[in-house]
């Protein structure tokens, strides 16, 4: 029997696994072996994500082979540091490993601009994430005070996004 793992299956696999308890997960076919380990945690996140993949359960390290070549995938390293943290602004993280992008598409205005004030359950950001759209909501109402990453710019979990001083 010959198994086929393709990027939807792959994502299927994942967030079935996420929902479980299950800390250590091995899957082998003919040209391919998927390693899962995982320490389930509680990481608090300022946004929720229409993503499959809840953010806490983001497994690493994954190991790979295709065609019976084996890369591994490290985890990622801590997200880059942002100087000048205030304490009564809340920071907006990334929920996961993706791309940044500030409007819906290319062409429409932003979700929120410095000083544009949003509600809970606004769209402020979209992630791309092997080639999903997910629209990440704020979790509080406020305004927004800084956006600290570029349109299109690659981002890591929990890498502060934009803060927002809340209402």
């Amino acid at each position: 029997m010959t198994m086929k793992l393709d990027h939807e299956d792959l994502h299927r696999l994942l967030a079935a696994l996420a929902e479980s308890d299950i800390q250590e997960f091995r899957l082998e076919g003919k040209d391919f072996r998927v390693e899962v380990k995982r320490h389930l945690g509680s990481p608090s996140a300022t946004v929720a994500s229409n993503a499959v993949i809840p953010i806490e359960d983001i497994p690493a390290p994954i190991v790979q082979t295709t065609n019976t070549k084996t890369e591994q995938v490290a985890p990622s390293p801590p997200p880059p540091s942002v100087p000048g943290s205030r304490s009564d602004l809340v920071d907006v993280t990334a929920p996961m490993v993706g791309t940044f992008y500030r409007a819906p598409a290319p062409e429409e205005p932003p979700f929120v601009d410095i000083g544009t004030r949003i509600s809970v359950g606004q769209a402020v950001c979209i992630l791309e994430a092997m080639k999903l759209m997910n629209e990440l909501e704020s979790e509080v109402s406020g305004e927004i005070i800084e956006i600290l990453v570029e349109n299109g710019t690659p981002v890591e979990f929990g890498q502060v996004l934009m803060r927002v001083k809340p209402a």
